[in-house]
């Protein structure tokens, strides 16, 4: 099912479905005025892109902790757009739907039975048996931790006692760059002064 679609589709008079933004209009309005070329789809990825600064999480933690996650209104043109970017990279990097994703950054050297038995890591290699690994995993990406659980380990541990598919092998690899490249757009939301300047939040 879908929560909180981006996107509302309403039958007019003749029967045809019109689409409007699920926006509160007041705030869309004030967004408008600040910066006139937004778009339903940038303002979604500027607070996609908000929601994974590590500063804006620190800062917030407690508040975030109890109640919905409150986001600053957009400084300046510059600011936003260049936040809006890198929220439509992350966008589709947890969509599984960039072409970065199949430039692989791990090696599965070694052949064997691929069975999952208890994945450990160490030096750089996520061992899924006692013969067989993968090569060149980033700490980052194994110990990445969001949604309460860290999407590499989880994985794996899910399919214990499995004979991994070359898909899956592939898949997981898919994922790791995902995280790493994840990381890396973290620190550079995090480059962008956006948050020290905003004193409302929307």
């Amino acid at each position: 099912g879908y929560i909180i679609p981006l996107w509302i589709y309403v039958n007019d008079i003749g029967g045809s479905a019109k689409k409007k933004p699920n926006l509160d209009q007041k705030i869309y309005s004030k967004i408008q005025s600040l910066i006139p070329d937004v778009s339903p789809e940038s303002l979604f990825y500027y607070i996609y892109a908000t929601l994974f600064s590590p500063t804006y999480r620190k800062r917030y933690i407690e508040f975030l902790k109890s109640d919905f996650p409150r986001i600053p209104y957009p400084q300046d043109k510059k600011t936003f757009h260049a936040l809006a970017k890198l929220g439509a990279k992350l966008r589709e990097l947890h969509l599984m739907e960039s072409k970065t994703l199949d430039k692989l950054i791990t090696k599965y050297p070694i052949p064997g039975s691929h069975k999952v038995e208890t994945p450990r890591f160490g030096k750089d290699r996520v061992w899924i048996n006692e013969t067989q690994y993968f090569d060149g995993v980033p700490e980052a990406a194994w110990n990445f931790y969001i949604g309460g659980y860290h999407p590499a380990q989880k994985w794996l541990k899910d399919r214990k006692g499995r004979n991994l598919t070359a898909e899956e092998i592939k898949h997981w690899q898919r994922i790791i760059v995902a995280l790493a490249e994840t990381d890396k757009i973290m620190k550079e939301i995090d480059e962008i002064d956006f948050l020290p300047q905003a004193k409302k939040a929307a």
